[in-house]
């Protein structure tokens, strides 16, 4: 029902900027929960930010706050992940994900637990020290 395609990734500098995106095509709705993950090998998959489509409302890892913003365009049909004051450890194989939910359920993952149905290939980027 959704499909996700993810674009941007490359190597970048420590302390530079990088804009990550992804395409999504299919049932996105208001009711839809959308997010970015990332992955670095030998670490454990990490939930980044996560936005609520009807809400437009957010939530970012601690790791990420207030360095890094999600956006959509277009009713989720497009998802930014704009990463700025990149460090060595954002490195990682990032994944933008969806799911239909409640926005309760979408933006407080320290409570809920809350699976993601759809996934994309994942975009890898890369911070260079």
């Amino acid at each position: 029902q959704v499909q996700l395609v993810e674009s941007g990734g490359g190597s970048v500098q420590a302390g530079g900027s990088l804009r990550i995106s992804c395409a999504a095509s299919g049932n996105i709705r208001g009711s839809s929960c959308m997010g970015w993950f990332r992955q670095a090998p030998g670490k454990e998959r990490e939930g980044v930010a996560r936005l609520y489509i009807g809400a437009d409302s957010t939530y970012y890892a601690d790791s990420v706050k207030g360095r890094f913003t999600i956006s959509q365009v277009n009713a989720g049909s497009t998802l930014y992940l704009q990463m700025n004051s990149l460090k060595p450890e954002d490195t990682a194989m990032y994944y933008c994900a969806a799911e239909y939910s409640s926005e309760g359920y979408c933006l407080d993952p320290l409570k809920y637990r809350f699976e993601f149905k759809y996934w994309g290939q994942g975009t890898q980027v890369t911070v260079i020290s």
